[in-house]
Parts: structure tokens; sequence; C-alpha cells
């Protein structure tokens, strides 16, 4: 049974829960008061649930893919312009306080949890499945902490919110403190987990995800052999049948909608329905271009011209323009643009001239490499189902238009257009084709399941642990399962180019793999603070002509965010991060 996702609720269910980041009431006051709740298994259930509504939240998990934007995968105008640009990035940035704000409030309502549901009547099986619940979720909220800002204040279970909202001034731990309280928690939630539940509570966390996720702290942490242990533990189903698999087509992974659900999403934001009813991420508003349902969707965030980049060639060699176009790489905007731009007319309906741009070549350029580059992003000259003005499917194409020589593109007629005036990538991933035959109906409402952990990422890091240990040959392994499910040919099966010599090789495979692979899940930017490499990934966003579209900026103290300035305000036993 593929039981392993975040829980679904409907948003009948979801507006009984407080929306506030202060409370915790989670039925109407005059329902759910301490002398009426936590009675009954249904309470118990109903706690839980809010959980998860406070973790798929936007400003806590909800726009988890957003943070590519802050990588070199990815360029964009919002949520996180402070952080990727580097320029305003302050302790007043808005983005900085809201996800503060939204993991505490994780951590408040399963303090919540893990408090009320020990005391209650009710069978010992449901007290530790939901208990190991909330530790699972506290977890992941103080473990994203950890990454964003060190250590921080540490409130468990003993610290009421309702009766102590007053007294939230407890100063920062330690790192180390609040990992060992992270790792604390994860034992417990393995402990206490299922393996599976019944299909009635699908989508709860488990034992699995448990073991995925304190690998995931270890991995982080340095300590390789714990990772390995963890990893294994679910990979190789030492002690449990977990049923985990890698999804057999890359694409349909990222297109499951309407009830259809993925052996490989160990822990997934599971949506449902694309219209006015249901639960659904908003992927479209930030991923989608202008011809992705009813023009509305602006282009905030487009693939960068450095991930469309990396891709290999089919045959595993590496990519070079220089290769496809002589004199490509240094001949700047203007050859570049005689390369690949074309003429179309002021109606935005056709392709008037091919000026002296060879758009088969163009497109085999891309389409002629790892399948994951065409799967994941929209390249000149493909195609699009996009929708027309009135959310009909209508076929797009993806020109760049040299506006000296006609018109431009307009995403109500036949071609696709930037919101911003970039010559820019547009995703494909994620983003859903035509009108999905009716399903969706809401462009802020994306109706895919999406993962926070999947078996692809899992593989990786264990392959990582695996060479970070000194065992090179298992970590090549589990990198070419991951290869082998689009069909791209396995490290050392032969030709030069692919063979591995040694740890250090392999640790650029395995990072390199890691971008191509997870693009769009917003996992790069943790990848590139924890390897010591942001800074020298942070560079100016240009466009496909190498144009500049906007400057970003790094400094050391960007290593570590700044404690928000109302915290600091409202607890003057918080001691601000160096250099902010």
């Amino acid at each position: 049974m593929r039981n392993h996702h975040i829980i679904s609720i409907s948003i009948a269910l979801a507006s009984i829960l407080s929306t506030s980041c202060e409370s915790l009431d989670y039925n109407p006051s005059d329902q759910m008061s301490g002398t009426t709740f936590w009675q009954t298994e249904a309470h118990a259930r109903q706690a839980a649930i809010g959980m998860y509504a406070a973790m798929k939240a936007p400003w806590c998990f909800g726009m988890e893919f957003t943070f590519d934007m802050c990588s070199d995968l990815a360029d964009g105008t919002t949520p996180w312009a402070d952080i990727s640009r580097g320029t305003s990035f302050s302790s007043g940035s808005g983005g900085v306080q809201n996800h503060w704000q939204y993991l505490y409030e994780l951590v408040h309502r399963s303090n919540t949890v893990i408090r009320n549901v020990a005391k209650m009547q009710i069978s010992q099986q449901t007290i530790e499945r939901v208990t190991g619940e909330a530790k699972f979720l506290r977890a992941m909220a103080y473990f994203r902490m950890l990454n964003c800002w060190g250590g921080v204040p540490y409130y468990d279970e003993s610290f009421d919110i309702n009766e102590q909202f007053t007294s939230l001034n407890a100063p920062r731990s330690s790192r180390e403190e609040i990992l060992q309280h992270i790792i604390n928690d994860l034992n417990d939630a393995v402990a206490l987990l299922p393996v599976k539940w019944d299909d009635a509570d699908m989508g709860r966390a488990t034992k699995g995800a448990a073991y995925a996720l304190r690998g995931k702290v270890y991995l982080f942490n340095n300590q390789w052999q714990e990772a390995i242990n963890d990893f294994e533990e679910i990979v190789y189903n030492r002690n449990n049948n977990y049923g985990y698999e890698l999804h057999p087509d890359y694409n349909e992974l990222f297109r499951l909608y309407n009830g259809r659900h993925s052996k490989e999403m160990i822990f997934s934001i599971q949506s449902i329905d694309g219209n006015t009813s249901g639960y659904a991420l908003d992927i479209v508003s930030y991923f989608g271009n202008k011809s992705t349902m009813r023009l509305i969707a602006s282009n905030c965030i487009v693939p960068s011209v450095t991930l469309a980049d990396m891709y290999d060639n089919l045959d595993g060699t590496p990519f070079n323009w220089d290769d496809v176009f002589p004199g490509f790489n240094e001949g700047g905007a203007d050859v570049r643009r005689k390369y690949l731009s074309v003429a179309i007319n002021q109606g935005s309906t056709e392709i008037t001239s091919t000026l002296e741009c060879d758009t088969t070549k163009v497109m085999d350029a891309y389409r002629k490499r790892d399948p994951r580059l065409c799967l994941n992003i929209i390249t000149p000259y493909s195609h699009y189902l996009g929708t027309d003005a009135g959310s009909n499917p209508m076929d797009k194409q993806f020109v760049l238009a040299d506006p000296t020589q006609g018109g431009a593109p307009m995403e109500a007629m036949a071609f696709i257009r930037n919101s911003e005036g970039w010559n820019s990538y547009f995703w494909r991933k994620w983003i859903p084709t035509g009108n999905l035959d009716g399903y969706w109906g809401e462009y802020n409402r994306t109706p895919y399941e999406f993962p926070l952990i999947r078996l692809g990422d899992v593989l990786l890091m264990l392959a990582e642990a695996y060479n970070e240990n000194n065992e090179t040959d298992k970590a090549i392994v589990e990198v070419n399962k991951v290869r082998a499910r689009v069909g791209m040919p396995g490290l050392n099966s032969g030709p030069k180019w692919l063979s591995v010599t040694d740890k250090e090789e392999m640790t650029a495979r395995i990072r390199k793999e890691r971008a191509c692979e997870l693009a769009g899940e917003g996992q790069r930017y943790w990848d590139l603070r924890r390897w010591g490499l942001l800074e020298s990934s942070v560079k100016d966003a240009r466009d496909i002509f190498g144009n500049l579209m906007y400057t970003r900026s790094y400094q050391t103290r960007h290593e570590l965010w700044p404690i928000p300035l109302v915290e600091l305000e409202r607890n003057t036993n918080l001691v601000q991060n160096p250099g902010w």
C-alpha cells in the first residue's frame, strides 16, 4: 500500500483549523475547549491533522520548490528576492520573519499534541503513533531552523503557549543542543511510527520517513556511517519491507494528480483537486509561464542558464555550446542571438523568418542530451500545451524572437512570453499541460503531489555518505540507479568520460547529479550551504544570450540567516548572528 505521503486536507477540514501563528486552537472555541476536546480517537486524529496543516502552509514547507531561486539553478523575483540577490537581505526581510514564525507555529502545534495526547483515555497505539508524528514534525521544523539560523530558542511540550505566550523569551540553544533534540525526536519517531498506515490514514508520517529524515540530519552533520545505516534501512529493507521504489517514469513522477501516487514518495505534500475544493499547492504562480492558465502566472522563478548547461549529452560526455556553434561561449550576446533568434509577425502567430538560426540544430542541442533537461525545462523552439485566454488547451511554442526583425511573443497567441521581459528558459516540471482534461481550473491550485523526501533523493544522499566514508564503489551503484531511470549511461560503464577514479571525482559527479535530478524541488540551496559552495555559486543572473537580468552579491554573513528583527524586539534574550 502506498501509505507514506503527507496527509491530504480538504478545504472544508482546513477551514476549522486556526490560521493564526499565535494560537493552537483546532476547532472553533465553542467546539474545542479543553473540556470538550482531547477526549476521543477522532480528536487525536484531528489534532494530528492540525500539525500537517501548519507544516504545509506556504511559509512553512508549502513553498519548498521556491528555494531553488536562492541557488544557481533558478532566477526569480519572489518570494526570496532579498536572500537570492543578497543586496537587501536583512533581519527585516519578510521571508526571514515569515519562515521563522511559521516554523515555530509547527513546533507549538506539535508540542500541544504531544502534551495532550499523552493524557487521553484512548488506545496506547493511537497515543504512540500520534506522538511519533508530532515528534517527526517537530524535528523537521527544528532541522530547518538549524540550517537557517544555527542555534535557536528551544521549546518542547513542557511549554504551553496558550498559558505562557507572554514568556516566549528563551535564549538561543547551541547548535549542538538543537541537533541533539532533533535526533532524540527522530529516535522516538522511528520507534513509534508504523511502517504503513491503513488506506483511510494514507499520508501520515511513517517509520521510513523518520529513518530518511534522520539519515539526512546525520548527512548534514557529516556523520557518514550513521547516515548510511539509516538510508540502507529503507533502501535495502533491512528490518521491514518499506516498499519504496523509483517511479519508472521521471516525467510522470511530477504529474501525479486525482488520487494517483508513487512508491517513490517517502514524505510528500499530496494535493487534491485543481479547482475550487480540496487542497493543492500554489506552484504555477511561481513556476508557470504567461501561457499557463488564464494568463495570470507571472513567471516569478525561471530555470537558470547554469542549470540548462549542466545536463550532459546522451552518451554522458559533457555538453559544450562551442561544439554546436563554434565561438558561441566567448562570442557575446550578438553572436548568440545570431545563432538562436528568429523573427515572428506582429500578431505573434507565426515565425516569419528563421534569419540565421537553424532551429532544428538548436532543438537538437537540447533534446540530444540527458532527458531530464527537456522534462524539467521548456527549451527554445519546443512546444508546450498551455491555454488560451478562456482556459482552453492551446499549443504554444517557445521562440527567441529578435525584436529588431519583427514582433514580440504574446501569450494569448502562439508564443510563450516572460512577464519580466527576460530571454530566459521556462519550467516544464510541475507545470500542468492544458487544463488536465478539465481537472485543473485554478492557476494557484497546482494539483500535483510534491515530495519533501523521495527515494531518488535518498539514493543520492546514500551515495554521498558512501563516498565520504571511502566506499566509492558502493556510491557508484546508487548513482547509477538514478541515471538508469532516465536512460543515462552508468558511471564506470566503459567509456573513459564515464570513469570515476577517486573520491574527489565522485564528489563532483554526485553534486552534479543532485542538481540535474532534483531541479525544481528546492534542495540545491541547502546543498550548496552545507558543502561550503554558496559563495562560489553566487553569480549574476544572465539570460540565454548572456545579457544581465539582475545582480547577485555575497557576504560571509549570508551563510546564516539573521534573526528576524521583530523577534529580537520581542525577546531581549536573543543574540543576533554574526555580521547582522
